[in-house]
Order: structure tokens, then sequence, then C-alpha cells
């Protein structure tokens, strides 16, 4: 199952996000963490996010880009054997926080500016593939499109490639949850738009 929950700048959807998994009945709860703290808010906020995860249980797996690279991550913490990935299927899920921060870490990478469709097919193809070895996924996103400010065309070029990967991992997702000071509206469940 995917879940994609997604909402403005300060939405609540972090929190609402974390709730939402540590609610589930899932034997083992990971925090796929794509932030990079570059600054000193960026390092705040970064220690907010594990203040408020705290004592809820999370494997925090750190990947900025390539995030099929927590999948032997995964298997380790879950058993330390790699001989199966069967057991995989119905008793882990991950929280990958946020896909706004992957997108922009994916285009922006080594010191190079990658085109926004390599981005989109990399990161859809690497979402699948989390997705094939463990079942359920919960992706927190930003609503990047709501305010009215004018940006350089690198900007402009990320924030199509986000909304992009937004509707493709939506028509995706089992459910889909817009958070909206801190309240989740339902727009999708059961792979039904209401």
């Amino acid at each position: 199952m995917i879940t994609l929950i997604y909402g403005g700048s300060s939405s609540g959807k972090s929190s609402y996000a974390e709730d939402y998994v540590c609610k589930s009945n899932y034997k083992n709860k990971y925090y796929l963490a794509t932030m990079v703290p570059y600054d000193e808010e960026s390092k705040e906020r970064v220690k907010r996010h594990r203040d408020l995860r705290a004592g809820k249980d999370f494997v925090t797996l750190e990947h900025s880009v390539d995030i099929t690279d927590a999948i032997p991550e995964v298997l380790t913490v879950d058993s330390g054997d790699f001989s199966t990935d069967s057991r995989l299927s119905q008793e882990d899920i991950i929280l990958l926080e946020c896909m706004s921060n992957l997108v922009a870490n994916e285009m922006f990478r080594d010191g190079q500016v990658f085109p926004s469709d390599y981005c989109i097919k990399k990161i859809m193809e690497n979402v699948k593939e989390l997705h094939q070895k463990v079942k359920n996924i919960v992706i927190v996103t930003n609503n990047v499109f709501e305010d009215s400010a004018e940006y350089d065309e690198g900007t402009k070029d990320y924030l199509r490639a986000l909304g992009k990967i937004n509707q493709n991992i939506s028509a995706l997702a089992d459910e889909v949850y817009e958070v909206v000071v801190g309240i989740a509206i339902p727009i999708k469940e059961k792979g039904r738009v209401l």
C-alpha cells in the first residue's frame, strides 16, 4: 500500500504522517530521512524532526539520494539475514520524509544540475523498486504551488519535477491525504478518489 500525505509548509503533514504510521499495526517502522542539513535552519529542522519521532520506535535510515540503498538496511535491521526478501511484504512500513527534499537532492547533486525528466524517471523507478520490497510506504511531500512568487528557471524546473512526481505517486497511491492546519483531508481512499 502507498499512502501520499501532502500539504503546505508547516501544515502539520509530518506530524500527521508519523502518527499515521505509529497508529498502524506494522511490526517494523522505518523513517527514511532525505534532508541534508546544510545550514543552521535545516539543522534545526532535522533536530525538531528527530525530537518529534523520539520514543516512537522508528528505525531511522538516512538517504538523501538513491532511496533504494535503504533496502539492504531494512533487510539487515529486520533479521540480519539477506537470504529472502519475502519477510518484508507485510510486517514493515517505511515513512519517506520527504519527497520535496529527495527531488532537490537528486536534481542538484554532485555539483551538477540534472534534467527534470531524468529526475522524475529515476525517482519513480526508485519508489516502485522500494515498493516491491516493502509493501507499505507512506510518502510526505510539499504542496509548493500555493505561493505566487517568481522563481529562476532552475527552481521552476524543480517545481515542475516535484509536481509531476506528486501526480505520478498519487496515481499509484491507495490513499492520498492533504493536511491543512494539522487536519488531514482524505482525497483518495482504497484507490478511489473522493
